[in-house]
Order: C-alpha cells, then structure tokens, then sequence
C-alpha cells in the first residue's frame, strides 16, 4: 500500500486502499495498523483533520476494526 507522509506529532505516514478500505496508518515509533471498513469520506477527513491524533480518537478508535501489522 502506498503511504503518504503527514505531518503530525504522532504518525509519519498514512495510507488508503479504497477498494478494500483499509486505513493504514504508520505511527513514528514504527508501529502500523491497519483499521479496516473505513470509507473514504472517513479517510478524507481524517487527512484535512488539523489534528488527525485527535481525529483518530474521536473518530476511528472504537468504531472500526483494527489490527497491528508492525
């Protein structure tokens, strides 16, 4: 999957795959996971997000499957 680098205090990169939508998302300790059933319109907000930490939480935690991959 191609992952885009974002800037934030907390992730390095994130990336889509609108056909299976997965969300992937690289945190800058290394550690990737993968939340699954997102919608691009999710996956767009969370990237004009201005605090996609808070986005992440407030929004994809909880509420979409997830797995560690890294």
């Amino acid at each position: 999957m191609y992952k885009k680098a974002v800037e934030s205090s907390t992730f390095s990169a994130v990336g889509y795959n609108a056909e299976m939508q997965v969300l992937e998302v690289q945190f800058k300790n290394g550690r990737i996971y993968q939340y699954v059933k997102v919608a691009y319109d999710t996956y767009m907000e969370f990237m004009n997000s201005p605090s996609k930490g808070k986005f992440l939480h407030s929004s994809i935690l909880g509420v979409y499957p997830h797995i560690r991959i890294a």
